[in-house]
């Protein structure tokens, strides 16, 4: 009954109203910009760099695309860098926009690099902008660099067409799955910031000339004077560690590489041990990694690292039987495994001693007890006991 008066009120409509009624639709429909970006308009930020001035502010690099051409030889994206100043990260942000007419945009923005004076305090007053502005991507990436983020973002890679995109290739998953680097997105880091463990650890990275670049003869954009930009490369195989969104340790990159077997990421990863005087590498197949946290009585924490392994590569010839079998010895297994588990203990300890509460101690015993948590939180990273269980074997 209802549907028959809905159909004659649609008939009583007259057809110049329904007519009238499109037009309007379509106007809107086609004056719509359905949120897409004017690049005549806008900056398209890519990655920025955050560098203190002491106590005058900071400096922002940010890395902007610029299209480099529409055929087959010249497309792809480059970038120029736009270096502002301010007394905060929004006033920098506000400069480019002053001094260029682009509006900055960082809904594309995939990496925030922070110079190494900047870790040195509270990155939190820097990191606010990011974490406040709701067009921003919180699952970027954040890192460390040595040096300026400024130097970091405007030097010339080797590899890609911009710094941030070969950056961000080191944190491609198989480079992670290799041990070799770790990855931390924005997200992250700012939820072990406020949690109970106050800590967080980000990718460390150095920048490296490649040779062969820059000078008369090297690759690069031509800089003033005839002389050519040096090209450089990247790595990230040191780990920063934060406590209270201040840098307070550095792991290098074999403590890097334990770190990651203790949080089992590791697949066709490679161990170095030494048999009879030669070194060999070990192929890690499957790595089952942890920390374990037992609150029955007094907190006591358990490391494990569990590898299945094969051989990949010897220093010296062999017979055709050895390449075919690869079998390995009780000496190599033992060193390998004397080796994880005295670089285990290391990363342990330089969480323990800079106060990096790098495997969530304080976030596991808070969930488990929070009155235990509350006996335990202003101790329990330097005073709980850790057993080891380290066990390495050979694929068969």
């Amino acid at each position: 009954m209802k549907q028959n008066k809905f159909n004659k009120f649609l008939k009583s409509i007259p057809a110049k109203l329904w007519l009238v009624l499109g037009i309007v639709i379509a106007f809107y429909f086609f004056l719509n910009d359905f949120g897409l970006v004017d690049i005549q308009k806008t900056a398209i930020i890519l990655a920025a760099g955050i560098d203190r001035k002491g106590d005058e502010g900071y400096t922002l690099t940010a890395q902007i695309a610029v299209p480099k051409g529409v055929d087959r030889t010249t497309g792809g994206t480059s970038s120029v860098n736009f270096i502002a100043e301010g007394e905060t990260i929004a006033d920098c942000v506000s400069d480019i926009y002053c001094k260029t007419g682009w509006v900055p945009k960082f809904v594309f923005c995939n990496l925030i690099v922070l110079g190494e004076e900047t870790a040195a305090e509270n990155v939190f007053d820097a990191f606010d902008f990011f974490l406040r502005n709701e067009y921003m991507s919180d699952g970027c990436y954040v890192a460390v660099c040595e040096g300026t983020a400024q130097d970091l973002l405007t030097s010339e890679s080797a590899v890609a067409n911009t710094s941030s995109q070969a950056i961000s290739k080191l944190f491609s998953d198989t480079n992670i799955k290799s041990g070799k680097a770790v990855k931390m997105s924005l997200r992250e880091f700012a939820i072990g910031y406020h949690g109970a463990t106050k800590s967080g650890y980000m990718p460390y990275i150095r920048q490296h000339v490649q040779e062969g670049s820059g000078g008369e003869n090297g690759g690069g954009q031509s800089g003033g004077g005839g002389q050519q930009k040096e090209q450089k490369t990247y790595c990230a195989e040191r780990t920063a560690l934060f406590y209270e969104g201040k840098q307070v340790a550095l792991l290098n990159p074999e403590e890097t590489f334990a770190f990651n077997l203790i949080e089992g990421k590791i697949f066709n990863g490679y161990l170095l041990a030494e048999e009879n005087g030669h070194s060999v590498s070990l192929t890690v197949l499957d790595d089952k990694g942890g920390v374990s946290l037992s609150t029955k009585g007094a907190p006591k924490v358990t490391v494990k690292v569990e590898l299945t392994v094969r051989l990949f590569n010897r220093t010296v010839p062999v017979e055709i039987e050895d390449v075919a079998h690869a079998e390995l010895s009780e000496e190599l297994l033992g060193n390998a495994k004397k080796n994880v588990e005295e670089t285990v203990k290391q990363v342990f300890e330089i969480s323990r001693q800079s106060g990096c509460d790098l495997f969530k101690l304080n976030e596991s015993l808070f969930r488990s007890s929070k009155s235990k948590y509350e006996e335990w939180k202003d101790t329990l990273l330097s005073a709980v006991p850790a057993t080891y269980e380290i066990s390495i074997k050979s694929a068969k």
